[in-house]
């Protein structure tokens, strides 16, 4: 196994907050989210650096137990 069930947990969460990122950008491209622009901003804003932050920590967990 290359990483740990911690790493991998960060790395599922990662994965989940790009694909929240994603949407919000496809619902705020489309014209009228379904959640309103303001709840989808903030959505997209707190997705970006969480999905960065949770990739950085299952790096460094995963190089942590090598």
């Amino acid at each position: 196994m290359v990483g740990t069930p911690k790493s991998t947990l960060f790395l599922g969460g990662s994965c989940v907050a790009a694909i929240a990122a994603v949407g919000s950008i496809f619902e705020l491209s489309s014209g009228e989210p379904e959640l309103g622009s303001l709840v989808t901003g903030v959505i997209l804003g707190l997705s970006i650096p969480l999905a960065a932050l949770l990739f950085y920590l299952a790096i460094q967990d995963a190089r942590a137990n090598q």
